[in-house]
């Protein structure tokens, strides 16, 4: 049935001619049923042919209703190439149906003419009842029929599909386009909800007054009980996306589940409906009533209309309690959400059962489509509407779409069972038969055959859907496509040189930066280490070396004396501080190059684009990184071995002692004369040359230290602190000058005199051991020249310089790849977290390569637009050889 397309080649995408070679098609050929196989699963076409027969009979000349249903000579010419075969009968009793149709108008309106040929009017009306009850019972004969024909295309497409399903050639076919169409309409969800814009392809959209039957309807439409329902109370908490498609077996499953729920079953339709109610629930945050979360469901079963359907929340009028007071304005914001797609169709629900001033939903559909161009409406409970309704012609008005204030492209009238939720989908269906074929509304002509009953309305969403998917995916495609030339050339203006890469491709050549970088420290040499932990370690230890063991033993009046203190405070000091000092240092150190290494710009090559994350990254290896902690045991011996050794084996290992101790005391007595200078304000030259003045208590300091410099003088042998007599000497001695001194202020000031005065004393004691080591190999004997303070140096000296090789290698050999593997683990974890990659890596330019990627279907989804062409191209075959989407 496929028309000529050699002069059309143009038309078809060139994938289309490529397919011969991407698909082996004699293989698939071979893999097919064969001709007599499949004629084994067709129906009896000759029982049908004897239906037609006498159906034919029926309407031949000499039946009753002659006039009513004989085409006339010039339609049966015409449609003559139609009456061979099953379709051409149709066709015909149909064309009979509108004849008698129009012929029952006219004599309606002949019948309205006047009351002055009342009289001969009523052979008239009696004609008119006769054609409108022989017209009722032809439509009745049209639609079983119909749904003859359809039940054993039905049967017969299933067994096709089981067949197929059992072939193992079918398991790599490609999915159907309803499929294809919803996992697009998933992947343009999931890119909304990142990037906060809207697509347009269609979807059904069915929106109602609660309790108005929107369920019940979309259950016909789907052909089972799947929604959980409750009395009167809101149950569609969340908006539900249904997806139909023709299958072998009717079945549902979820789009994040693999649980197929098999819905001829009723154990698995509860379940289904349990879990529907559980995700609902779930998707609600607290102090919420309703979601803006959808579900996505497929419903797969023979016979099914292929569509896609959105299920929202009813539309109330009034908040109850135990419902959050923004429930009414999220669910009209959720729905205008949805019905704002100018590609959406609207499936409006109205409860017939209730008085139509009641309605809140047709305001807001005709808010959203003014013109009706893309609305369906449909009236549910209409048999409790012609109970309870006591002008039949209210519901005429409603069909006819002339009492609410809204336009729609159809209207359709709809029973959806007794109000029992135990029934089933077949007793519902035969309920609405017999209503319908009994009803008066249809026996009056206030209702049309074609505006009743769920089928007619599904088949007519089905229609209506695929001719908007027609309509609006070929633009959805041309947009992503103007977008994609858009995003490129904003790119190509902005970084010219730079490569299109999104967040992850960032991230990835991040992590080999920090990689590689982690391992430049393996390559840092160990002179460097060294160098950096022993001065390090001597700027922590300085102080204490000083302040609590040099001086203190200096006080002491023989070498003896001395060099006891001096061991006692070294052991007690090694064995309660120093190795912890010691590795603090060295974890420091680490620290201070590996953020150089990270912080360290490369030039031109450097992207500051990685700042936040390398730092991050940073912070969060040093957090997770503990030092071995058996390092200060092993440390602590090693500190104590050499802290012990005092041999100095030449002249070369004194000088340098000597260095290391005048380095050491000139910075102490720099330090102390800055203090000093602090506590007495500045001398007489920069009072002169920058106009600065002393305060009162500078004033008061300076006349305290002058009067302490003269103790001193005095007695040059002086102990490191003042007795008590000599502060009242120097306090009576200053207010005999008339300055006021307290006694704290006096012994502050005097630590730093002192200070100074000893550390002066200690240099020029190290300038006079310069020529002592003669002297010290021969342990000072006939000598007044005492260096014990240097050979003191050389051992804190010495320590430092075994202490920085062994944290060195306890670095080198454990610490730094400790740190490598702290840092892939951190790597891993970041890959691993959406949220923190999105944090850390910022700017318009991830934002316009994030944009790129996703309109990129190689990059995003290799199916993406695939899916979209292929959906283009069966609608443009669909709309040339006029097959309805289902084939």
């Amino acid at each position: 049935m496929m028309p000529d397309l050699d002069e059309y080649k143009w038309i078809i995408p060139d994938f289309v001619w490529e397919l011969d070679e991407l698909i082996d098609f004699e293989k698939l050929i071979k893999a097919l049923p064969d001709a007599d196989d499949l004629a084994k699963l067709l129906p009896d076409f000759d029982k049908i042919g004897e239906s037609f027969a006498s159906l034919k009979g029926f309407l031949s000349p000499g039946a009753p209703g002659e006039t009513a249903f004989r085409a006339t000579d010039q339609g049966y010419d015409n449609d003559k190439q139609f009456k061979k075969g099953l379709l051409g009968e149709l066709i015909l009793l149909q064309q009979q149906i509108q004849q008698h149709e129009e012929e029952a108008r006219r004599a309606t309106g002949q019948y309205n003419m006047g009351s002055s040929q009342q009289k001969r009017k009523v052979s008239d009306k009696e004609k008119i009842d006769q054609l409108q009850e022989e017209l009722l019972r032809t439509q009745l004969k049209y639609q079983r029929m119909l749904e003859r024909l359809e039940k054993e295309n039905k049967e017969l497409r299933k067994l096709v599909l089981q067949r197929d399903d059992k072939g193992i050639h079918q398991r790599k076919l490609k999915k159907s386009l309803i499929d294809m169409y919803s996992e697009v309409l998933d992947i343009l969800s999931d890119y909304d909800a990142s990037y906060n814009t809207q697509d347009h392809l269609p979807r059904v959209v069915v929106v109602g007054d609660q309790s108005a039957g929107k369920t019940s309807v979309l259950e016909m439409i789907a052909q089972a009980r799947i929604f959980p329902r409750g009395s009167g109370e809101m149950m569609t908490r969340s908006p539900v996306k249904v997806t139909l498609s023709e299958g072998p077996h009717h079945v549902a499953l979820f789009k994040d589940s693999s649980r197929e729920f098999d819905l001829t079953k009723e154990e698995d339709l509860a379940a289904l409906r349990n879990e529907i109610e559980i995700r609902m629930r779930n998707s609600v945050k607290e102090g919420c009533t309703v979601s803006t979360e959808t579900i996505s469901l497929s419903v797969k079963g023979p016979g099914l209309q292929r569509m896609v359907l959105v299920d929202l929340p009813g539309v109330i009028s009034t908040v109850t309690s135990g419902m959050a007071p923004d429930t009414k304005e999220t669910i009209f914001s959720i729905s205008k959400a949805y019905m704002q797609n100018p590609n959406a169709i609207i499936l409006c629900i109205q409860d017939g059962s209730v008085d139509a001033e009641r309605s809140i939903v047709t305001d807001l559909v005709s808010q959203m489509d003014p013109q009706g161009k893309r609305t369906i409406f449909v009236l549910t409970k209409v048999d409790l509407a012609e109970k309870n309704v006591a002008s039949p012609n209210r519901i005429q008005q409603i069909i006819e779409g002339k009492l609410f204030p809204m336009k729609a492209l159809g209207y359709f009238a709809v029973v959806t069972g007794k109000g029992n939720s135990s029934e089933s989908i077949e007793s519902i269906k035969e309920y609405e038969e017999e209503f319908f074929q009994n009803s008066k509304l249809l026996k009056t002509s206030m209702l049309k055959a074609h505006q009743v009953t769920t089928k007619n309305l599904s088949l007519a969403v089905s229609d209506c859907f695929w001719k908007m998917v027609r309509e609006s995916v070929e633009q959805q495609a041309d947009a992503f496509k103007a977008t994609r030339f858009n995003l490129e050339t904003e790119w190509k203006n902005n970084y010219p040189r730079l490569r299109e890469l999104d967040r992850n491709e960032l991230f990835e050549k991040a992590k080999n930066e920090i990689l590689d970088e982690v391992i430049s420290l393996t390559q840092v040499t160990p002179k460097h280490w060294e160098e950096i932990l022993e001065k390090t370690l001597w700027e922590r230890v300085s102080t204490h070396v000083i302040e609590n063991i040099y001086l203190p033993a200096a006080q002491t009046t023989n070498s003896g004396t001395f060099n006891t203190t001096v061991d006692i405070k070294l052991k007690q000091w090694t064995d309660k501080q120093l190795p912890n000092k010691a590795v603090e240092v060295a974890w420091e150190t680490l620290q201070e190059e590996f953020s150089r290494f990270m912080t360290e710009k490369k030039g031109k090559e450097h992207d500051d684009i990685f700042d936040k994350l390398k730092q991050a990254v940073k912070e969060e290896t040093i957090k997770r990184h503990r030092w071995n902690e058996r390092a200060e045991d092993s440390l602590r011996v090693i500190q104590h071995n050499a802290l012990e050794d005092r041999s100095i084996s030449d002249k070369q290992q004194w000088d340098a002692a000597i260095h290391f101790m005048e380095e050491t005391l000139q910075s102490r007595l720099k330090d102390t004369e800055s203090v000093i200078e602090d506590m007495v304000g500045p001398d007489w030259k920069k009072r002169w040359l920058h106009w600065v003045g002393r305060t009162k208590e500078q004033n008061i300091r300076n006349e305290t230290k002058n009067e302490l410099e003269k103790l001193i003088k005095c007695n040059e042998d002086h102990a490191a602190y003042l007795a008590n007599d000599e502060v009242t000497t120097v306090r009576k001695n200053l207010e005999a000058r008339g300055v006021t001194v307290d006694p704290c202020l006096i012994k502050d000031t005097w630590h730093q005199i002192y200070r100074r005065f000893f550390l002066k004393s200690a240099l020029n004691h190290c300038n006079l051991c310069r020529r002592g080591f003669y002297y010290y190999q021969r342990h000072f004997v006939d000598s007044e020249l005492e260096c014990n303070d240097v050979v003191l140096f050389w051992r804190i000296q010495r320590m430092l310089a075994i202490t920085a090789n062994t944290l060195r290698q306890q670095l080198t050999n454990t610490e730094v790849r400790r740190l490598e593997k702290n840092v892939k683990e951190v790597l891993e974890d970041f890959a691993e977290d959406n949220e923190k990659k999105v944090m850390l890596l910022t700017g318009k330019r991830v934002q316009l390569a994030e944009d790129l990627t996703f309109i990129d279907s190689a990059e995003l989804n290799p199916n993406f637009f695939f899916n979209l062409v292929k959906i283009s191209y069966c609608c443009f075959l669909t709309s040339k050889v006029q097959l309805l989407p289902s084939h």
